[in-house]
């Protein structure tokens, strides 16, 4: 065997090699006495038939195997002489292929092609210059939040005495039937709450549960427009029966101190209330520029920094991120099966952008985290498994064998913790400014939960009567 290696690109080698004609002779001689023992060849009994007679009956299907038996060895030892690292299966281009012979007359010639890893420049991180804007507390916020803490709060009345009207609530049972689609699942809800004129409400169920009493019954058809929320009802017309159980009207509570106490979080008045609602958003507007202060410094540093990506990677990424994507269509009720092709490529080839910026991101991290020595240790492993498991109300071991059954298990965690280090690093070594605040539109920022009220529970399929926002 004689190989030569050819640097083609950073992340790109091309090995010329040529497999010795008597390791083909040996091949040839041993496939040509398997296919002699088990051919049927017309005038001949099975494995009788003359050697040079087989041979020439089945060429074409020896040539295949003699080939198939001996480069697959011959291109793994040219593979670890020349010490490579393939990111993936190498790609073969053989020489002559029509006319090439293996019977060991002569030796043949092939290229192996190859992507590796490249070699990571030393990235220019320090001193990277970014401004960190921290979003200002508009006038209102905390009441808009005391608000919705009071609707939080409001009990529904019953109404007695008349139909409903806009700013009732009537709770009814639905059923719903898709209007083309006589196989599809009914829409089913119990104790469908339905605010008439809501913000959130379908328009329709607004003009027909308006002018209902409790125990009648309503018979409506809702034309669900093609930009609606819910994938599995956008573009859908849908006939509903609705069994009316009440109707009620909302009552918030009065806007005073003893309001503020009975809320039982410590609250000594609504003066109180507000200043720790106003002392959350402060705090989350600092997590949120701390954020986009990573996120734009990750950014430039990605941007300063180009080199030659292994397409083997992107295209890793590209499928991990269509895979997510896909589950997340899934979980909103898209049937992936009636999902045109055309969209799958549109999204994929958008996935292959963002996926060369992660990939190149988190290549420059790792390089970044060797220059500055990044370590974790398990103790600090330790302490983000209790995190989690504080999070989720579990004990450590649990969080443990959940990690190990997604894959990755610990690992995952030494990994997000080493990213996490290099990123600060990079900002320790930055040049950070403070700005005015300018609405960014970098990327996603890694935020915090901004204070808000906690959705009330509802049937699952409220969905159903829900407009686009």
């Amino acid at each position: 065997m004689k190989s030569e290696l050819k640097e083609i690109s950073p992340t790109q080698r091309e090995i010329h090699l040529e497999i010795d004609a008597e390791l083909l002779k040996t091949a040839y001689g041993k496939v040509s006495q398997q296919y002699a023992k088990r051919a049927n060849v017309p005038g001949f009994r099975k494995g009788f038939a003359p050697l040079d007679v087989v041979r020439m009956r089945f060429s074409e299907e020896i040539k295949s195997e003699v080939l198939q038996e001996v480069i697959p060895g011959q291109v793994t030892a040219a593979i670890q002489e020349h010490e490579l690292h393939p990111l993936a299966e190498p790609h073969l281009h053989l020489e002559d292929r029509e006319t090439l012979k293996v019977n060991g007359s002569q030796s043949i010639k092939l290229h192996i092609h190859v992507e590796v890893m490249p070699e990571i420049p030393t990235p220019k991180y320090k001193g990277i210059e970014v401004t960190r804007r921290v979003k200002p507390i508009a006038d209102g916020e905390v009441e808009d939040l005391i608000a919705e803490r009071l609707q939080k709060e409001a009990a529904l009345i019953p109404v007695e005495g008349r139909k409903s009207k806009l700013g009732d609530t009537v709770i009814a049972d639905l059923e719903g039937v898709f209007a083309d689609e006589a196989d599809a699942e009914p829409i089913k809800a119990d104790d469908l709450e339905v605010e008439l004129g809501g913000e959130h409400i379908e328009v329709s169920f607004t003009e027909n549960l308006v002018g209902v009493k409790p125990d009648e019954e309503k018979d409506f058809t809702v034309v669900y427009p093609e930009t609606f929320s819910s994938e599995a009802l956008a573009g859908k017309t849908v006939n509903y029966k609705a069994k009316i159980k009440s109707v009620g009207r909302a009552e918030v509570p009065e806007l005073n101190d003893a309001w503020a106490k009975s809320l039982d979080e410590g609250y000594k008045s609504l003066a109180d209330l507000r200043k720790t609602l106003k002392a959350d958003l402060v705090k989350y507007a600092e997590t949120d520029a701390d954020a986009r202060l990573r996120n734009n410094a990750i950014a430039k540093l990605i941007e300063d920094n180009a080199f030659e990506i292994p397409t083997a990677l992107i295209e890793n990424q590209a499928r991990n991120l269509l895979n997510n994507f896909a589950e997340d269509l899934q979980q909103r009720g898209v049937d992936l099966s009636k999902v045109e092709s055309q969209f799958v490529e549109m999204a994929y080839n958008n996935m292959r952008t963002q996926a060369e910026r992660d990939v190149r991101g988190a290549l420059l991290l790792d390089k970044v985290a060797e220059l500055e020595k990044v370590d974790v240790s398990e103790t600090e492993i330790n302490e983000e498994i209790q995190k989690l498991a504080d999070y989720y109300r579990a004990s450590a071991e649990e969080i443990r064998e959940s990690l190990e059954k997604q894959g990755g298990g610990v690992e995952n965690i030494r990994n997000n913790l080493k990213t996490r280090k290099s990123i600060e690093a990079v900002i320790a070594k930055a040049k950070v400014t403070d700005g005015e605040w300018i609405d960014e539109s970098v990327g996603q920022p890694e935020t915090a939960e901004k204070p808000k009220k906690e959705a009330k529970k509802k049937a699952p399929a409220k969905k159903a009567a829900k407009k686009s926002e």
